[in-house]
């Protein structure tokens, strides 16, 4: 799990797309904290210190304190929103966690050891199915990654959830069949042999209006014989 941080946050009273705007201007970002059986709390953070560390990586699966007029609520963000054009953060949503608090999260995946994979050697790709698995874990036990091992994975190999290793008290979202996190493809360019087995030389018009021309002349010698006789 990552490490913890503390961001310190004002509580505010006035909400509304107005006060919001207004907040933005001056360099803050309007946000709420919610969940654990307690009342939604409307707060305002930084704007620096909020995109820093939504940039930074691993801001979903972080969990982080955030001190309120004194007050340290331990949180778990949950969502945020982007400005689509600016890509400037507009809103951020925290989930209070509790001592037993479990939480839906998505986890990374990291593929190890693919020069130990003989059908990448043999020039065959890897093709990433899922770059994350979406699990059900405690708030205090969220993974940074799981790891999925490539080693002596030849083409058309695959590996599944089942290869994944999870730790205690953590389970995928999906439990109905053993889906797929990744394969080795073969390359996807043909060699020149392949390519010439499956094509075949196509008919040019120059060899359609020679063929017309050659009917035609046929018919022209029948009808001609059978005028003479």
């Amino acid at each position: 799990m990552s490490d913890t941080y503390e961001l310190k946050a004002e509580a505010r009273e006035r909400v509304g797309k107005g006060s919001a705007r207004e907040l933005r201007r001056n360099g803050k970002i309007p946000a709420v904290i919610y969940g654990d059986k307690q009342d939604p709390i409307a707060i305002t953070l930084p704007y620096k210190d909020v995109t820093k560390k939504i940039h930074g990586g691993g801001f979903m699966t972080t969990i982080a304190t955030i001190v309120v007029d004194g007050k340290k609520i331990r949180v778990l963000p949950k969502d945020y929103q982007l400005d689509p054009v600016r890509d400037f953060t507009m809103h951020v949503d925290f989930l209070r966690v509790g001592k037993n608090t479990i939480v839906t999260v998505e986890v990374p995946v990291h593929f190890e050891n693919e020069e130990a994979s003989p059908g990448i050697k043999r020039g065959g790709v890897l093709n990433v199915v899922r770059h994350a698995v979406e699990v059900h874990c405690p708030a205090d036990k969220i993974p940074d990654y799981f790891a999925a091992d490539l080693t002596g994975l030849e083409i058309g190999d695959g590996i599944h959830i089942s290869n994944i290793s999870l730790p205690k008290d953590i389970e995928p979202t999906i439990t109905d069949r053993d889906f797929t996190i990744a394969t080795i493809a073969a390359p996807a360019v043909l060699t020149a042999e392949e390519e010439a087995e499956g094509q075949e030389e196509p008919e040019t018009d120059a060899d359609a209006v020679e063929g017309e021309d050659e009917a035609e002349g046929e018919d022209g010698d029948s009808e001609g014989d059978a005028e003479e006789k």
